[in-house]
């Protein structure tokens, strides 16, 4: 047959949900595989967030030179906004990770995270070190680096501040100390049981060039990454495109780049390359004892290969296998074994995966499994075995048909929650707190439920896992895979986030209950200091598979003393006590995500006063706002552009928009007027705070004002009050320094200046060791009306049931007749 170059499109899925658990074993891919066969380095970059990454660059190094190349994030991003959904913290946090594995899909690096937790913009590192025990993250550093083992790392950002981020600066910190330490086997000695000392020919510095901020400089080390692969029919602009655009929460859509492209680098630590990245390691077979005989294999296999029957290639490419298994050097002899065995599945042209018969099941259930294999090309191939887990299905080396679906069915056991491991315990401000230590690493829990195919190829055991994941037809989006989930018997999740008391009145709690396997038991609330429950408890019997029900209780303070508590359900379900609830987060553009959040409330009890009840709002970025006012007793409506246009908009006692709403809604550019003449007219405009850049008006108030990157960080910052005569701090609560206490996160973002002297400024603070800022909150008079801006961070306090955050905001809600 005649011998080709491969000149094909190499399409990557970019979703779970829309691709199969089967990797692709297209030519262009099995061309790939073949020339990362041949090649033995490893590259890591690190950063600090999901987007950090220079995905341009981590496709060229995976692709083009076919290293071992992966990032790792410190954090999930949990402290950012939310573009696409109101998701906030370790929720959010749980799509960017989904969003980071889709990116890796698409530039073929892999995903690695620490425990540090995105606690929100932080200005320093050592802010920053503190908040994430610095010592802890810096374990989990070394930990990727000793298991991954990189000949080179690169760092995204510099240890020197030019990032202006201080989780940013952090990362480079860490990365640098990291270097040092994951040599040295005095440093964390505990991990030696598993890994061993790991020193990295250099660390680097990517240098960039941002905004304002130039830190290239052309006597740099530099790479062009911008080249054409004619075996992806790509440029590695136009796959970092692909893979950038799947940060989704963070609207990073971006434009494929095509042509010439560098990128620059400076030498922290180690040997300063002179003409490759890579000068100085070896990155071929001669690395490895032997390494010379598989080499010429590899050429020859590479030579010989035949693109229209790849399964002639099978007899030399298993040779090489039995080969590379006695490799005595562990890494990378485990490393290419599994190289080897998706590349020898694939050029036999087989296609193998793994389902359960439900999507849901109960911790303890048995998984009906189903998988399927078919052998698309017409070559030998048996299957020997199928072993899920707890269950091996014996096939005795049964051959295979050319063509012909087979399909087997076995089971596995639920054993273990389908919970993400970080979220598996309680954790403070700034760390995830892990079951294990050697999980540190792990985008997603490694021992999710898979099945281990074993066939039998040219007389060899070859074996490959898949997951074990459900799959279904939607009529709009066909073919979909989704994880499966492993849940409590019964959970619980109590309707509201917070209940909020302003009097001693009692209100009723309610609990949803869903079973997930034939159960009885009993839901009850676990006692409260300062609270009183009732009923006690409430006994269920004779519940199946899905059914849901509610039940209710009342619960009441006892005393009129600012009074915050959590409170718990508890379900015993067959002899077992479980206090879990259910959460679903759906996107199309990421798999199916489940969690099990600890299944409590807030009970706030607090001094507050009410003045209207009917609020319009009109949504931002996506924010809790409307449930938490709605909580404490507000009619809250969402607003239409419709309404906003050609409404009468005057029955509504005050008007909010939604964080960045000025950010993400264009329409608001042609409902300002109205808007403007509500106020006019003696409304009451609450505007939440947007981001600086891409204002949609020209001016958001009735009174010029500058939205800047200023910002308070540290939640406990000392407040000063500026104006304390002012009715936003009187009326109907008296606003006391005592209401910031208690705040989450951060005070407040994307403060104000350049402030008209129409309005007044009622807030001023700052943090440690900056000049005071007091472009928080404004207030000014319009008309007959009040407009208010505040760039507090109510959306956060709010949901998070902050007492004196509750009590300043329905002042701005609150304008006097």
């Amino acid at each position: 047959m005649k011998r080709i170059h491969l000149i094909v499109v190499f399409l990557l899925t970019t979703a779970f949900s829309k691709a199969q658990t089967n990797p692709p074993t297209d030519l262009g891919t099995i061309q790939q595989n073949l020339k990362k066969l041949d090649v033995l380095g490893s590259v890591l970059y690190v950063a600090a967030h999901p987007d950090d990454e220079n995905t341009r660059l981590l496709a060229y190094l995976a692709q083009e030179k076919h290293y071992r190349t992966g990032y790792l994030s410190l954090t999930r991003g949990d402290g950012g906004q939310n573009l696409i959904g109101n998701e906030q913290s370790e929720l959010l946090g749980l799509i960017r990770t989904q969003e980071l594995l889709a990116a890796r899909r698409v530039d073929g690096a892999e995903q690695f995270f620490t425990r540090a937790n995105d606690f929100g913009f932080s200005k320093g590192p050592e802010e920053t070190l503190k908040i994430w025990d610095k010592e802890k993250v810096l374990g989990d550093v070394v930990w990727v680096i000793r298991k991954f083992r990189p000949d080179v790392i690169i760092c995204r950002f510099p240890t020197t501040g030019e990032g202006g981020h201080g989780h940013h600066t952090s990362s480079a910190i860490l990365a640098q100390e990291a270097f040092t330490a994951a040599a040295d086997p005095s440093r964390y000695p505990e991990q030696l049981k598993y890994v061993k000392p790991w020193q990295a020919k250099r660390l680097m510095w990517n240098t960039f060039s941002f905004g304002s901020v130039n830190t290239t400089a052309p006597d740099q080390f530099k790479i062009d990454v911008g080249v054409y692969n004619p075996i992806l029919g790509k440029s590695y602009g136009e796959i970092a495109a692909e893979s950038r655009s799947n940060h989704k929460t963070q609207g990073f859509g971006s434009a494929k780049q095509r042509g010439e492209s560098y990128e620059f680098f400076k030498t922290i630590l180690g040997d300063a390359p002179q003409n490759d990245l890579m000068d100085g390691v070896n990155t071929t077979w001669k690395r490895v004892k032997d390494g010379d005989a598989i080499a010429a294999m590899i050429g020859v296999i590479s030579r010989n290969f035949i693109s229209e029957a790849p399964e002639k290639s099978l007899p030399a490419l298993v040779q090489l296998l039995m080969k590379v298994e006695k490799v005595p050097d562990t890494y990378w002899r485990e490393q290419k074994t599994k190289e080897l065995n998706n590349l020898i599945a694939a050029c036999a042209g087989l296609w193998f995966e793994a389902y359960a018969t439900e999507s849901t099941y109960s911790l303890g259930d048995k998984i009906g499994v189903r998988a399927q294999v078919i052998n698309r090309f017409n070559y030998r191939v048996k299957i020997n075995s199928i072993d899920a887990n707890d269950n091996s299905l014996a096939l005795q080396s049964k051959e295979i048909p050319f063509n012909q679906l087979q399909t087997f069915e076995t089971t596995a056991a639920a054993s273990m929650l389908t919970q993400p491991y970080w979220l598996a315990l309680p954790h403070p401000i700034g760390v995830y707190t892990l079951p294990d230590n050697t999980l540190a690493g792990n985008p997603e829990n490694p021992d999710l439920p898979k099945v281990t195919f074993q066939f039998i190829i040219e007389g060899k055991p070859i074996n490959i896992d898949r997951r074990i994941v459900y799959k279904y037809v939607d009529p709009v989006r066909g073919e979909v895979y989704q994880p499966i989930e492993i849940t409590p018997p019964v959970t619980a999740n109590i309707e509201d986030k917070d209940y909020i008391f302003s009097t001693q009145q009692a209100q009723t709690v309610l609990v949803k209950l869903k079973s997930f396997t034939k159960a009885s038991g009993t839901i009850s609330l676990k006692p409260a200091a300062g609270w009183k429950i009732s009923p006690e408890k409430i006994d269920f019997t004779d519940k199946d598979k899905n059914d849901e029900w509610s039940v209710a209780f009342t619960v009441s303070p006892t005393d009129t003393k600012t009074n915050t508590t959590d409170l718990e359900a508890v379900v015993n379900a067959n002899g077992k006590p479980f206090s879990l609830s259910l959460r679903r987060i759906r996107y199309d553009h990421v798999p199916a995500i489940t969690l099990f959040p600890p299944a409590q409330t807030k009970l706030v009890y607090l001094d507050l006063k009410h003045n209207g009840r009917k609020i319009g709002y009109i949504a931002g970025a996506g924010d809790q706002m409307p449930e938490a006012l709605r909580q404490v007793g507000y009619e809250v409506h969402i607003l239409t552009e419709n309404e906003v246009t050609n409404g009468d908009l005057s029955g509504y006692d005050a008007i909010v928009t939604g964080v960045r709403a000025y950010n993400v809604n264009e329409r608001l550019a042609y409902q300002q007027s109205k808007l403007m003449a509500y106020v006019k007219n003696g409304g009451n405009l609450v505007v939440q705070y947007n981001n600086n850049n891409g204002i949609v008006v020209k001016q958001i108030g009735p009174y010029p004002f500058t939205v800047v990157n200023r910002r308070v960080t540290d939640e406990n910052a000392e407040v000063t009050i500026l104006d304390p005569q002012n009715p936003v701090l009187n009326y109907p609560n008296k606003i006391t320094n005592d209401d910031f206490n208690g705040w989450i996160q951060e005070r407040g973002l994307y403060f104000v200046s350049n402030i008209d002297p129409q309005y007044k400024p009622i807030l001023q603070m700052h943090d440690k060791g900056e000049e005071p800022l007091n472009g928080s909150l404004i207030v000014g008079d319009y008309g007959k009306g009040r407009f208010v801006y505040t760039s507090l961070a109510f959306f956060r306090e709010l949901p998070a049931g902050v007492p004196g955050a509750y009590r300043l905001f329905i002042n701005l809600l609150s304008k006097p007749k």
